[in-house]
């Protein structure tokens, strides 16, 4: 596959590293660059734990420790990407947003302009965590590129 301008929508969970690893193996072209989205989906926006936090200002701090939390998983996805990206001799953009995955990633696409989107495919029923809110069936008619779906890496027993 000879793309030069790969977009990566990946968040760090198992699934999305299995993309981004897929992703890599695509920068090997001179010149090669990764364009790397990370959606905090919008449900975090009215995630204020009010059944239990009952002042506003343990509120702010647990909004504050959320916003921290998040910021340093993401910071970490990207500072794990970068330098094996930079190895590579490819360029490295990374993008955070906040709101709908699949309308961001679509925004985002249209700004780019690349060649292949790289993304991870759902999480297989039984495995814990929260589940994609990518809406793949309507990304494929309105995508101005290529997109490769990576498997979910194999379960271990």
């Amino acid at each position: 596959m000879n793309a030069k301008r790969i977009l990566l929508a990946s968040h760090g969970t198992t699934g999305a590293r299995a993309a981004d690893q897929a992703a890599l193996e695509l920068c090997r072209e001179p010149g090669a660059a990764l364009f790397h989205l990370t959606v905090v989906p919008d449900l975090w926006l009215g995630m204020m734990g009010d059944d239990w936090l009952n002042n506003a200002a343990t509120r702010d701090t647990y909004c504050k420790h959320i916003e921290s939390q998040l910021n340093q998983d993401i910071d970490a996805h990207r500072e794990s990407l970068e330098p094996q990206l930079a190895a590579r001799g490819a360029s490295y953009h990374a993008e955070v947003t906040i709101g709908s995955p699949t309308e961001c990633l679509l925004q985002y696409a249209a700004t780019v302009n690349p060649d292949l989107i790289v993304l991870g495919s759902r999480r297989p029923r039984g495995v814990p965590g929260l589940q994609s809110r990518i809406k793949v069936d309507r990304l494929l008619d309105r995508l101005p590129a290529s997109v490769l779906v990576i498997p979910y890496p194999p379960l271990h027993s």
